[in-house]
């Protein structure tokens, strides 16, 4: 099998000339007299996790007396890092050990190694995942054709976070100086696409590029190289992707002090919030090198994105519910990215580009999801929002409300976004053939009372018919308005009155 190669990390070295103000140092809790290199942070900007060189407490060292483990610091209720914890096994083992990627939820987590049946086998990567425990043993992933192309001695790699993609570099020579970017698709299960060099723009047999770290709008490129126009040795750039081909990029910018110097400078982490660079540095350091964090100029800044987060509950109990997740954008039912809810508490974290109209939902074997959606077309700043999902358990007397059911003002015209919510329905009745339903349609107290129960009426009978048109005999499903008269919440708010607004289906 072909299997990914993760090899010996370098890290950046920052000279002392740069404002106290510019480049914080994250003190004793997380630095220490060992080697403290490649940052990773969560992109809620709360998990730090990196490598600490020959500390007395890693896993069995590994090569002529070297060890790297990775380590990890959270953030307080005040945002102060914790002291460093040592990861335990799985996540350390007795190998030279590093984190590559954590998911925004993180509920997964990437490392160095290929590992099968959660034995190392060989340099490569592999997915963790939470359980009530701890981490899963790892799994490997497969790249296709990935040893054939990577020959020489160093690779480094990054998932984004939408789960989707891989960019890595690596070197195409044995000697190893001069690393090339490439990009590799998730095709099913653990298996990807055949590496695909990224762009001309990172590909010169006379420049390194290597180090490339993807912002959470999943445009912004940031990578490490010596290109002309850096100051000195490799040097931090940014460019951005212009399309969906990933082939198309700006002209790489460099970023410039604080973030670089004359040195050697590589391995950049970035938040979803984009306001602060991750970064190792030896000057003043603690020890050799210290983790450090970076205020980024507004022009080296990502496109902004919005985080949310909440949690999953079975909507009949109330209880949280370990569960997937997927985002997707409308009209055009496109699998933007996915997620899982911790099998702990259901907790969840996504995060979503500006630019779309979303839908985002939660699955889990015997029950069905109420999606959520949320209209980001419209670009602003960065923010988090709060939004917890509901599993309605299929049982009689169940009812579930189509959150992703749209209708002009006044209308009972379903429109085009509305289509993939009542696939997924007729997906469920045909899973379930036994299973019929009523579905209602229901108003605010606004307008006139008869007009708004025709309304209903009608906006229940345009879903039913949609559903009938797919192959759901209309024996399985009553259709039924009530107007005003079945409220969820408060019609003194307008937050109340748009919960009241509603097309919901009850399990006869």
């Amino acid at each position: 099998m072909k299997k990914w190669i993760l090899s010996i990390l370098f890290f950046t070295v920052l000279t002392p000339s740069f404002a106290q103000s510019e480049v914080e140092n994250l003190g004793a809790n997380v630095n220490s007299i060992h080697s403290e290199i490649k940052p990773v942070i969560s992109a809620d900007g709360n998990i730090l996790f990196f490598i600490v060189s020959n500390h007395p407490e890693n896993t069995k060292q590994a090569e002529k007396g070297k060890s790297e483990d990775i380590w990890y610091s959270t953030k307080d209720e005040k945002g102060n890092w914790t002291k460093a914890i040592h990861a335990q096994y799985p996540l350390n083992q007795q190998n030279f050990n590093a984190v590559i990627w954590v998911s925004p939820d993180g509920n997964r987590i990437m490392i160095k190694g290929y590992y099968e049946d959660g034995k190392y086998q060989n340099r490569g990567i592999s997915m963790c995942t939470k359980t009530a425990s701890g981490w899963s043993t790892p799994k490997g992933q497969i790249i296709k054709d990935y040893d054939d192309l990577s020959v020489g001695k160093f690779a480094n790699q990054l998932m984004t976070n939408d789960g989707k993609y891989i960019i890595f570099s690596f070197s195409e020579t044995k000697d190893g100086e001069i690393n090339t970017l490439y990009y590799s698709k998730l095709e099913k299960n653990d298996k990807w696409s055949k590496p695909k060099k990224l762009s001309d723009l990172f590909d010169d047999p006379k420049f390194n590029y290597m180090s490339p770290s993807l912002a959470s709008d999943g445009v912004t490129l940031y990578f490490s190289s010596n290109r002309p126009g850096g100051l000195g040795n490799n040097d931090i750039w940014m460019s951005k992707r212009l399309d969906d081909s990933w082939k198309k990029w700006s002209d790489p910018v460099n970023l410039g002090p604080p973030v670089n110097t004359p040195k050697w400078d590589a391995y950049f982490a970035i938040d979803a919030s984009g306001e602060y660079a991750y970064m190792s540095s030896s000057d003043k350091s603690i020890g050799k090198s210290d983790i450090v964090r970076i205020k980024l100029k507004e022009s080296d800044k990502p496109n902004p994105v919005v985080l949310i987060s909440g949690n999953v509950y079975n909507a009949k109990t109330k209880e949280p519910i370990s569960a997937d997740l997927v985002y997707e954008t409308l009209p055009n039912n496109e699998e933007a990215g996915n997620a899982l809810s911790s099998p702990i508490d259901g907790s969840y974290k996504i995060v979503l580009p500006y630019g779309n109209l979303y839908s985002f939902r939660a699955f889990a074997q015997n029950f069905i999801s109420e999606s959520a959606n949320i209209d980001l077309t419209k670009v602003e700043a960065y923010q988090e929002i709060k939004r917890d999902l509901y599993l309605v358990p299929i049982e009689k007397g169940q009812t579930v409300r189509l959150n992703n059911i749209f209708f002009d003002f006044g209308k009972a015209t379903l429109r085009a976004e509305s289509y993939p919510e009542l696939d997924r329905l007729v997906t469920i009745m045909k899973e379930n053939s036994k299973m019929s339903i009523e579905m209602s349609g229901h108003t605010d107290n606004v307008g006139n009372e008869a007009s708004n129960l025709k309304l209903s009426e009608e906006r229940a009978q345009s879903v039913t018919q949609y559903l009938i048109a797919k192959g759901i005999k209309a024996n399985r499903i009553m259709a039924k308005g009530y107007g005003k008269s079945k409220p969820v919440s408060t019609n003194d708010t307008e937050e109340g009155r748009q919960l009241n607004r509603r097309v919901e289906f009850t399990i006869m």
